[in-house]
């Protein structure tokens, strides 16, 4: 059993670079979140808010941030068709696309961005575009249309004469190079990038730059050039947080080690990259990582676990659009059209040929070869609208894939549907340590029978609505409604420390949207709330066969509706668990001890502020 080395994920590099350096951040994920802090806090001017999700975008690590931020750019730039701003958010969220591995998405991105430069005859956004373009062909493996638009790319920022931005074109057309084995073109690439970003003291594209070179040198045989290169380049990025390239690289490590023999380092390496695209949830390393590791585990003849990492990489593989299979389909169809224009054109060669000759015989051969070219024809177009009708049957059931995955994930936690779906049925699972909240609205059984239902049901959508949004905010886990009580948990599934701290901050949230409500003259009633918190074990699963639903047992989900039926207006009542998880955070107020139905008193408390 041999597994063939796909390089591909050695070149991902390319682009990632390209859009780090286009703001002086470089993907620093402090400087993101202190903007994001900002942002989220400060009241600002439209342009001010625009200009600050512009450097969010250009200072985030991750996609998803990335990509959040850019729509916001986007819906907010669309509203009086600021170029600019478009071209940006367009740009931006093409690069997120790309971090997660969707190539096709991303491509359709950037010609929408590279289009709207060319509106607002934006030449330094017309230069971005096109180098993210020649990256993202560059990637998918498509090395021809990589070098087309990376010398358009490069052409327009020599131009410009920005620096930066060459130097960092350069450099991604040197990994184009280099995945096409042209090894010399290649440095001769990043010699040049090389020398700009030291005269800029330009650390993270330096990095890059001897990172890239050091793959040159282990592609050439030269082991030790290779490693020290490559070595330097990970200590600079570590201390920068950019942790894509590093994955790649360490897998670049690992190869060295095993041209060395040296099994067991090479291994450290592998799984050194595997971890660090697990942790950061980059798809095609996670893809390259496992390949890796299967063929090392094939060296050893540990065929089991070569197998094991092999299935792994082609899951993930699989799960990365391929341009060069959409390409060859649109290669397909321009042929195609190609080929119906030619069959016209002989058509009327042989009408032409029909009026001049004279003998019978060369009339039949020329009807003979018109009826042919009609029967080809026809042929073509049902096997054309045959592909047609594949095409959309498949959109559909994907769409409606989506679609039902969707719905069963607004029932179920994440874990739990997936567990559904691959077994039928879920086993209960016991917490050791969760928090549970309830709410309830007072005197909702008087508005309950004095209000028509429409009007009830609309009024409790408004704020359960809210209160949803609430929980995706902090990672919650929404278990139920029942009339106007809302139950919800945290320390399911996501299993992390501090889960009655948080908690606790959306409790407040609840409160503070409760009390704007009040002020707002659109909603016609008004509720007072109370809010009661238990920390404690207890039991989850998923209960009905045909309406089924997630919801969780124990002691610690009653004490928790005790505390809520033992609060008051407006305010947050504890226990003496959650308590002693959040006392460091938050000022409480100490009520006692107070007898609670069917049980012995219990200390409560209530939550007055965070500290």
């Amino acid at each position: 059993m041999k597994f063939l080395k796909n390089h591909t994920a050695y070149y991902l590099l390319i682009g990632l670079l390209f859009f780090c350096l286009l703001s002086t951040f470089s993907q620093n994920k402090k400087v993101a979140d202190s903007l994001i802090a900002i942002y989220q806090t400060t009241d600002l001017e439209l342009n001010q808010k625009r200009d600050l999700l512009m450097d969010i975008l250009e200072a985030a690590s991750n996609p998803e941030t990335r990509l959040n931020y850019a729509d916001q750019l986007i819906k907010s730039a669309a509203t009086d068709s600021s170029y600019l701003y478009m071209y940006s958010g367009f740009l931006h969220k093409g690069h997120g696309l790309r971090e997660q591995g969707n190539f096709s998405e991303a491509m359709q991105v950037y010609f929408l961005s590279l289009n709207l430069t060319e509106k607002g005859e934006i030449k330094v956004g017309t230069g971005i575009v096109l180098t993210s373009i020649a990256d993202a062909y560059s990637e998918s493996g498509n090395s021809k249309n990589a070098q087309i638009y990376y010398e358009k790319g490069i052409q327009v920022l020599r131009e410009l004469n920005d620096s930066l931005k060459l130097a960092s074109a350069l450099l991604n057309a040197g990994d184009a190079y280099f995945y096409d084995e042209k090894y010399d073109d290649a440095l001769k690439n990043f010699s040049e990038s090389g020398i700009l970003f030291k005269e800029l003291n330009y650390q993270v594209g330096s990095a890059y730059n001897l990172g890239n070179i050091g793959m040159v040198y282990a592609r050439k045989g030269k082991h030790e050039l290779a490693k020290q290169n490559i070595e330097k380049a990970i200590a600079t990025l570590e201390e920068l947080e950019d942790y894509y390239p590093i994955s790649v690289y360490l897998t670049y490590m690992s190869d060295i080690y095993l041209e060395r023999n040296n099994w067991n380092t090479a291994k450290y390496y592998s799984e050194r990259s595997l971890e660090l695209a697990k942790k950061y949830g980059l798809k095609d390393q996670i893809s390259e990582a496992n390949l890796q590791l299967a063929n090392l585990f094939e060296k050893k003849e540990s065929y089991k676990e070569s197998y094991k990492y092999y299935k792994e990489h082609i899951v993930y593989r699989d799960s990365v659009m391929n341009l060069e299979s959409i390409e060859k389909m649109a290669d397909l169809r321009t042929e195609y059209e190609v080929s119906q224009k030619q069959v016209e054109v002989d058509l009327l060669e042989k009408n032409a040929e029909i009026s001049v000759l004279k003998q019978r015989r060369q009339k039949n051969i020329i009807y003979g070869t018109v009826i042919f070219s009609v029967l080809i024809f026809l042929l073509a177009y049902g096997l054309l609208k045959r592909y047609n009708y594949i095409k959309k049957t498949n959109q559909i059931i994907e769409s409606e894939k989506r679609r039902s995955d969707k719905l069963l994930l607004n029932i179920l936690p994440e874990e739990t549907a997936l567990e559904l779906k691959e077994n039928g049925s879920v086993k209960a699972r016991k917490f050791d340590s969760t928090t549970v909240l309830f709410t309830d609205f007072k005197g909702f059984t008087h508005y309950a029978e004095n209000l028509p239902p429409e009007q009830l049901v609309q009024t409790v959508d408004y704020y359960f609505s809210k209160f949803d949004s609430i929980m995706e905010k902090y990672n919650l886990e929404k278990i139920k409604t029942v009339g106007d009580a809302y139950m919800c948990a945290a320390g399911i599934h996501t299993l992390r420390n501090n889960h009655a701290s948080q908690m606790v901050e959306a409790a407040f949230e609840i409160i503070d949207f409760v009390q704007s409500t009040k002020l707002d003259n659109t909603i016609n009633i008004n509720f007072d709330i109370r809010i009661g918190i238990n920390t404690g074990p207890i039991v989850a699963g998923v209960v009905g066969s045909k309406k089924f639903a997630y919801d969780i047992w124990g002691d610690t989900v009653n004490i928790a509706s005790r505390m809520e039926s033992n609060s008051e207006v407006g305010k947050i009542n504890i226990s003496q668990n959650t308590f002693n998880l959040i006392k460091d955070e938050f000022n409480c107020e100490f009520r006692g001890e107070i007898a609670i139905k069917n049980r012995t008193a219990l200390n409560m408390y209530f939550v007055k502020n965070k500290i």
